[in-house]
């Protein structure tokens, strides 16, 4: 059997981020053995298939700010998305203390 794809790994760990809960770039790296490579996660997650079902939006940067610029419908998306979840975002940021995933 294959071994996963860096891809793969990468939206493994992030359907196994719990509704509700974000993660950074980062951690998603470091969780799917890709180290600091937090850039290429971005990437991978740019680059879902049509009809996934990977929760993209879950992942933000490691500060709690938002990737996208404030004014683009792709920003908008995500909060909708995660406000659907019950994750706060203010001013762009969600609260790692409170909705990071530990």
């Amino acid at each position: 059997m294959d071994e996963p794809s860096k891809e793969q790994r990468i939206w493994q760990v992030v359907l196994a981020i719990p509704k509700g809960r974000v993660a950074g770039y980062g951690q998603v790296a470091a969780m799917a053995g890709l180290g600091r490579q937090a850039r290429f996660v971005g990437r991978a997650l740019g680059r879902l298939p049509p009809g996934h079902s990977v929760p993209w939006y879950r992942v933000i940067r490691s500060n709690g700010q938002i990737a996208f610029p404030a004014d683009s419908e792709a920003f908008r998306r995500q909060v909708r998305l995660l406000a659907e979840e019950g994750v706060e975002v203010v001013n762009g940021r969600v609260s790692m203390a409170r909705f990071g995933w530990q």
